[in-house]
């Protein structure tokens, strides 16, 4: 069972597994505690309203999964030799790997902002002197984590574009579909510089499945694969076999390691 931690799974293998709705939840608190240390109580309850309103927005479990996952980048290369994301359909995940851009000009946008507020508040206690009230330290958490979050994602941008460091696999079926998926999803993180290194293909009928029925799906699969290694002609291409049972599980895992994947370019 995996929880939102890294446990050890087996000696030098850790996992952990991700629930974007509790991630959601945690961002949302997270930034509730950091608005009510500089919003006025009298405006707080309105505030929150409006945060409250923005976790079902479309777009809101995909921003808190992306501010995890660049954490875990940032606060784990240091303790693993290797991170491997496991993520979701192609589609989610090229609207994940497409947020740092899209979030990093929201937040510069939201900085100016804040501090456009800040300086007409100062400007404001200069001409109104004592009538102003108590003068506020020049500290301000809001933006302060705002561009913490800036430099977040700046840093997990440059790891997930160098090709020295990070590197997209692609798991696929010989099927039209998802290669035409594919090809698509390949064209799109070359747009945003992040390096493929190899396609998989899953679940590849093995040789000695037998009967009339499989003959024809191994017939029709094979010009799938064909069709594999002509459109990825340039990434290293790899096949794995069909499982008897599904791969859950350390022993199934194990199973699978030892199958022997098929490297197409050294064939």
């Amino acid at each position: 069972e995996l929880g939102a931690e890294p446990i050890e799974v087996t000696d030098r293998f850790w996992a952990m597994e991700l629930d974007p709705g509790h991630e959601a939840d945690q961002y949302i608190s997270g930034v509730k505690d950091r608005i009510a240390e500089s919003t006025a109580p009298r405006l707080l309850a309105e505030v929150e309203r409006q945060i409250d309103i923005a976790r079902v927005s479309p777009g809101a479990e995909e921003a808190a999964l992306f501010e995890r996952f660049a954490r875990l980048i940032d606060e784990t290369r240091s303790r693993f030799d290797r991170i491997v994301f496991d993520t979701a359909p192609t589609g989610q995940t090229l609207r994940l790997l497409s947020l740092p851009e899209l979030m990093s000009a929201w937040i510069g946008g939201l900085i100016g902002q804040r501090k456009k507020v800040n300086t007409l508040g100062r400007m404001w206690r200069n001409v109104a002197g004592a009538a102003a009230g108590d003068s506020p330290t020049d500290d301000d958490p809001v933006l302060e984590a705002l561009e913490e979050r800036r430099a977040l994602f700046h840093r997990a941008r440059q790891v997930l574009s160098d090709e020295a460091l990070t590197s997209f696999v692609f798991v696929l079926t010989a099927e039209r579909l998802p290669i035409w998926e594919t090809e698509k999803a390949v064209s799109a993180l070359t747009k945003y510089s992040i390096p493929v290194g190899a396609v998989l293909v899953n679940r590849v009928l093995p040789r000695e499945a037998d009967g009339k029925f499989l003959e024809r799906r191994k017939e029709q699969e094979a010009g799938y694969l064909d069709q594999v290694d002509r459109a990825f002609r340039s990434l290293p291409i790899f096949r794995v076999p069909l499982m008897e049972r599904d791969v859950v599980g350390v022993d199934a895992l194990r199973r699978l390691a030892a199958s022997h994947f098929v490297d197409t370019e050294r064939r």
